[in-house]
């Protein structure tokens, strides 16, 4: 038994609702025991998190299900991507891997130092990342059963101005970035995004970001399961780096609901 706070929380919506809204890296909390193993003090650790954590985001994504005609489930990371990061390949597919973010990050966002040379990942990946990769495939096994489709709906954020680690920094930035995949992502919900989002500004398209997150039994294989990233600049709804949310997000809350109920009739 033990009294630690879950790793991560599925939070249920409508049994009609085929939306998992995923929040994969809103959160700071770092367990005692993976804080051993991270070289920066408190306060670098403290200014790494600030830049790299996509803060409020959960509290968005909390906030556009409760607009939302169908709640949509909502499936949230309760760890600091530095524990692990749940939507990096745990292998050679990685290309952060080249910058020292895979799934288990040895570099900061600034390329410093966050874990010792030689420090062995599948103890961590083991711990965190495979719980977390199953019950996230549980979560949309379950939209399929009960709806016959799913749509997964990532909801990220990013720094106005580029980090040193990002490999595709010197493209747009736009207030919000839809992230795609040429098979999960159809050309009606990639619409329906760009109608929800257009009161926030312009949406541009896989810059800086690009992709989205799809559970591996799924991946190219279920055209049922949909999934779009949904990236949006931080200047827009916060202040930067790790300062607290501002008006914009009750803007970006009530577009993404217009998704989330645009893409679940």
């Amino acid at each position: 038994m033990t009294d630690a706070p879950p790793a991560f929380d599925l939070l249920p919506g409508a049994d009609a609702s085929p939306v998992v809204l995923h929040v994969p890296h809103a959160a700071r909390r770092i367990p005692p025991a993976v804080r051993a193993g991270l070289v920066p003090d408190d306060e670098k650790l403290a200014r790494e998190l600030d830049h790299i954590t996509d803060a409020h985001t959960d509290s968005l994504a909390e906030a556009a299900a409760g607009l939302a005609a169908v709640p949509p489930w909502r499936f949230v990371n309760r760890l600091s991507r530095l524990v692990v990061d749940p939507e990096r390949f745990p292998d050679e597919r990685e290309e952060m891997t080249a910058v020292g973010m895979g799934a288990v990050y040895t570099r900061t966002s600034h390329r410093e130092v966050l874990r010792a040379g030689g420090t062995d990942p599948e103890p961590l990946v083991e711990r965190y990342f495979r719980p977390y990769a199953r019950a996230m495939t549980e979560a949309v096994a379950g939209r399929l059963a009960a709806t016959g489709r799913a749509v997964i709906i990532d909801v990220h954020s990013y720094p106005t101005e580029p980090l040193p680690y990002e490999l595709h920094g010197a493209g747009p930035r736009p207030p919000v970035c839809l992230g795609t995949d040429g098979f999960h992502t159809s050309p009606e919900l990639l619409a329906a995004a760009r109608e929800a989002f257009a009161p926030c500004g312009e949406t541009g398209l896989d810059s800086p970001f690009s992709g989205t997150y799809v559970p591996l039994d799924f991946y190219g294989k279920r055209a049922e399961v949909g999934a779009l990233m949904v990236e949006i600049r931080r200047d827009t709804y916060m202040s930067e780096p790790g300062g607290p949310a501002g008006p914009g997000l009750s803007r970006l809350a009530t577009s993404l609901a217009a998704l989330v109920d645009a893409v679940s009739g």
